[in-house]
């Protein structure tokens, strides 16, 4: 019985005209290439329509943004465009303010995020032994970030604050006159990075703490065989272990840095947050975006900031990947 239900199953008590030489082989190799085909079909339909959403929220919007950015365009009247072609793109660059906010920006980013992923990098590490309490202080890093800008901005400009600010109380214990840190170049931006860098220390702590719980622990032990201390374990095996995700973090602290908004805006306290300052000393490319935009009122020329933003990202991006082709094409010396 079993023996004629798996004839039967199988087509083993058919009787016809015999198959054709190779037929079933030529079968099976169809089949298994539409299987191939199948499997490697398979990303492709999933990833599909992420595209097709990108399509529709971000490559339009940003053809659109470079169209506008070649007109004359007001913000009240959206719908009349005057062609201009290049020529808000050469005033861009003949603008002393455009050159200044571009510098701002750069030094509130070197500022920001140098301390910030050298504090992250540390207390990742000394969050990766066993301690007690470190769920406690996984979950404290993530408060800062948690917080608002908002609120986190109006908090560090009240202690920063001139004449009542905490911070120059402190300093004043030590005889240290007090730092108007809002009118002053440096200073200002020294506050507005320690914003950043409170908010984003601990963000960055547990990306770098979930890629070295990633490192196998056989690394680790044959470096303690060998004799290495635990720096030499950390600065030979933990960090050559966690590279990608410091370059990820590098890239993000990048395009954050570059997007810089909301803690300059709310620490000039008023009309001077949309310029950076009475002397632009802390305007970004954000602010200088913003102003373009919704206080001049000139809708063309903060596209050409926007696209500008858009090229220097590529630029640094583009520059990146050049100089790790280069290193990696370079011989090793032993």
């Amino acid at each position: 019985m079993a023996t004629s239900t798996t004839k039967a199953l199988t087509g083993g008590g058919r009787r016809g005209p015999s198959p054709e030489p190779g037929g079933e082989n030529a079968g099976r190799r169809r089949g298994a290439l539409l299987h191939r085909l199948d499997l490697k079909g398979a990303p492709y339909a999933f990833v599909a329509p992420f595209f097709v959403v990108f399509a529709a929220f971000s490559f339009y919007p940003l053809l659109y943004t470079s169209w506008i950015s070649l007109h004359r365009v007001e913000l009240a009247t959206l719908d009349v465009m005057e062609w201009v072609a290049f020529d808000n793109y050469v005033a861009l660059w003949n603008d002393e303010r455009f050159w200044n906010a571009l510098m701002n920006t750069v030094t509130i980013g070197v500022i920001s995020t140098v301390p910030q992923l050298l504090m992250a990098l540390g207390l990742a590490h000394l969050l990766n032994y066993r301690m007690r309490g470190s769920l406690f202080f996984r979950v404290a890093s993530l408060v800062p970030y948690a917080t608002s800008v908002g609120a986190a901005a109006l908090v560090f400009t009240m202690l920063f604050e001139r004449d009542f600010g905490m911070i120059n109380w402190m300093l004043g214990l030590v005889g240290v006159d007090p730092v108007n840190w809002e009118a002053d170049k440096w200073p200002a931006q020294l506050a507005i990075s320690t914003i950043v860098i409170w908010r984003w220390t601990g963000y960055n702590a547990l990306l770098y703490l979930a890629a070295m719980q990633a490192v196998p622990a056989e690394r680790y032990e044959a470096a303690a065989i060998d004799g290495a201390s635990r720096w030499k374990q950390f600065t030979h095996v933990t960090v050559p272990g966690i590279r990608s995700t410091i370059v990820f973090t590098i890239v993000l602290s990048t395009i954050g840095a570059t997007q810089l908004f909301g803690e300059p805006l709310i620490f000039g306290q008023g009309p001077n947050g949309v310029t950076g300052g009475a002397d632009n000393q802390y305007q970004t490319l954000g602010l200088l975006l913003y102003e373009e935009g919704w206080k001049n009122y000139q809708m063309g020329r903060s596209a050409t900031v926007a696209w500008a933003m858009f090229l220097l990202l590529v630029l640094v991006f583009v520059t990146q990947r050049l100089i790790t082709r280069l290193r990696s094409r370079s011989p090793r010396t032993s």
